[in-house]
């Protein structure tokens, strides 16, 4: 992978880390209580959504700050698990990857061995 490669995923990853760092919405969970029981439910319903939301971008946010090290490591572009580069195409659409698609899907299908090649500080694949 060229210098110009990697400075241009940097950027696109530094941006990515900082759109989630603005994003917070803890707000969205807050309890809010209801004397209507289907109201209650819809509150219920819209809370949890809310917290999968950020468990979503909490996994993102981890992801993206481990691709950022392998960028300083020298590592990036590289699978985690097989070593094989990954391919332009996927680190485009997804450049916060740990794995190649062979091993992302995988890791996908819950395989302990791919799973244990991650940094356990990073555990989250994208």
């Amino acid at each position: 992978m060229t210098q110009t490669d990697l400075a241009k995923f940097r950027d696109v990853l530094g941006t990515k880390q900082a759109d989630l760092t603005k994003m917070r919405g803890l707000e969205s969970i807050a309890i809010e209580r209801s004397a209507d029981v289907l109201e209650e439910a819809d509150y219920k319903t819209a809370r949890e959504l809310a917290i999968a939301g950020l468990n979503r971008e909490a996994t993102v946010r981890g992801s993206v700050a481990s691709a950022l090290f392998r960028i300083q490591d020298g590592c990036f572009g590289t699978c985690v698990h097989c070593g094989i580069e990954i391919s332009k195409r996927r680190l485009a659409a997804v450049p916060w990857t740990p794995f190649c698609i062979t091993c992302q899907e995988a890791a996908d299908r819950g395989e302990e061995r791919v799973l244990e090649s991650l940094d356990p500080a990073f555990p989250d694949a994208a």
